[in-house]
């Protein structure tokens, strides 16, 4: 690669991963929010006289949960037929929905609980909260289910300019969702409505992002240009703690419940606009344009990354792995499939959305005011951020594997050893000391080294196969956030762990993530994305 060639690589990889940023950014402002929006929009159904607010939370809430759960087997359903044919995919989809639907009316026919029976109302309330927190992730399992669509028929800069458009209104709408609820549905829940369009952006440049640089990188350098946008995640999570931590100290706690938390969100329109700007700069992928048939534009923009000498090679083995333009999914057998699938589904079951999602919320339970919470999330942040660089160092020197299996027992560790600060009711300093050297083994390898493994594995005939993968992680990412204050704020459960528990299952996940990686994951170190796919062809 020539001087100039390495310069518009490194351009063009921190203009893809602005995606990345914002994709952290999006997803931990809500970090801060939390307690205010608990306390504006669902701690007043408590108060016997809401009562007719209470049954109009709860109502819409079960509405919305149906809606929800038909989404995502709609989601799931096309996948299963993507991946299996309409025959086979299509039965196990009526089944499931067949399933769902059983389930739906029973839950709808459950009895409305009574505004005076407030263990009930309480524990509705507690799901309630986690849903709101969780929303914005209802729409990435949209936003990575369509990825695969997106990036085939728009391509993979055309998919980034809509997930940044979808960050933007995103912003806005969140900002004043009173002002601008054009849904018939009670406020909060217009928020939600933004924050599953902002998700939908989310869930576009999950996929799009690293599956850029991975399609312009040389495969010398791929896995430290992946990795930079799981630094650029961090980063934009980082940021948005910085922001939040600010925002808060310009007013009381009453200013902060009512206007604080606006400006919050409403801040995201800076990096989404600057990201809109920047894309306009950058050119397609050359294996997109080759799968369009355009190849005088790939092998002018591989000269610019590649160099003269390895242009032409480089579009050789480009075309020679795209002559199936309908490639079925599993042409190359479930286990890729299969690998893919957990590998996100681990990623999340380890438990690094609680941490960074309700980081706020467990420091509030170790004793923190709320500004100190905020204080000690940005040193949580700053853990991420410093291990990911580490990640980022050593992924192209060391290896994929033995990053992924030592990250994972160091988080399973850490999460025992925190679940026990909390059960013997010691959440002190070392509980502060157990929640960042879980986040520095998750940040060193399962943050950014699953996204390098998902962008390589995928042959380029099935990239779209991807998105499969994606839409399991945003799932998986989906049940883990939204069960959290189910579990943790759980009375039975409090009572007999202290809020311990759900640490200790995110533990076990931890073991079953390296078991996992050691016996089945291989290594993609060093090669060409050819190369690797020729692992899959034997």
């Amino acid at each position: 690669m020539t001087v100039h060639g390495s310069r518009f690589t490194v351009f063009l990889t921190l203009v893809a991963t602005l995606g990345g940023l914002l994709f952290g950014y999006d997803t931990a402002v809500v970090n801060g929010a939390e307690k205010s929006l608990v306390s504006l929009y669902i701690m007043k159904a408590l108060d016997p006289s809401n009562a007719a607010y209470s049954i109009s939370l709860i109502s819409q809430y079960r509405l919305l949960v149906v809606f929800v759960f038909y989404l995502v087997a709609l989601v799931v359903s096309g996948q299963l037929i993507r991946l299996l044919g309409i025959r086979k995919g299509g039965l196990i989809s009526l089944v499931l929905l067949a399933c769902l639907s059983i389930y739906v009316f029973m839950y709808l026919s459950r009895t409305m609980p009574s505004t005076d029976n407030s263990p009930e109302v309480k524990a509705y309330l507690d799901s309630v909260k986690g849903f709101v927190v969780a929303s914005a992730l209802i729409g990435c399992i949209i936003g990575g289910a369509l990825a695969g669509f997106v990036s085939k028929s728009l391509g993979r800069k055309k998919g980034l300019v809509v997930s940044a458009l979808a960050f933007t209104v995103s912003a806005v709408g969140a900002w004043q969702p009173e002002a601008l609820n054009f849904f018939g549905t009670l406020d909060v829940y217009s928020f939600v409505i933004y924050r599953i369009i902002g998700g939908i952006g989310v869930g576009l440049a999950s996929m799009l992002s690293p599956m850029y640089i991975a399609e312009i990188a040389p495969a010398n350098i791929r896995g430290k240009l992946v990795s930079w946008n799981q630094f650029a995640i961090i980063f934009g999570m980082l940021v948005i703690y910085f922001v939040n931590w600010f925002i808060a100290r310009n007013g009381n706690e009453t200013w902060l419940v009512n206007e604080g938390w606006r400006w919050m969100f409403f801040s995201g329109i800076i990096p989404s606009g600057v990201f809109l700007l920047l894309l306009f700069f950058v050119p397609e992928t050359p294996r997109f344009l080759v799968m369009k048939g355009r190849e005088e534009k790939a092998l002018k923009i591989l000269r610019r990354i590649s160099g003269e000498q390895e242009a032409g090679r480089i579009l050789g083995e480009i075309k020679d792995t795209l002559h199936e333009s309908a490639t079925p999914w599993l042409s190359y057998g479930f286990l890729l499939i299969f690998i893919g699938i957990m590998l996100s589904v681990f990623q999340q079951f380890v438990g690094i959305n609680v941490v960074l999602y309700y980081a706020g919320n467990i420091f509030r339970n170790m004793g923190a005011s709320t500004d100190s919470s905020l204080l000690q999330t940005i040193i949580v942040g700053a853990i991420n951020l410093l291990f990911t660089v580490v990640a980022i160092v050593s992924v192209d020197r060391f290896g994929r594997k033995p990053l992924m299996v030592i990250g994972a027992l160091a988080m399973a560790v850490s999460m025992t050893c925190l679940g026990f600060t909390f059960y013997l009711s010691q959440p002190g300093l070392l509980a502060l000391v157990f929640m960042l050297t879980y986040t520095a083994g998750f940040a060193m390898s399962w943050g950014p080294v699953t996204w390098v493994l998902l962008s390589e594995i995928f042959p380029n005939s099935i990239r779209g196969a991807m998105s499969i993968a994606v839409s399991a992680q945003w799932i998986a990412n989906l049940l883990v956030s939204w069960t959290f204050p189910i579990m943790n704020d759980n009375t039975g459960l409090t009572s007999l762990f202290n809020h311990g528990f759900s640490y200790w299952i995110y533990a076990l996940m931890g073991l079953l993530a390296a078991l996992f990686v050691w016996k089945l994951v291989p290594e993609t170190k060093g090669r060409t994305l050819e190369e690797i796919e020729k692992i899959w062809k034997k």
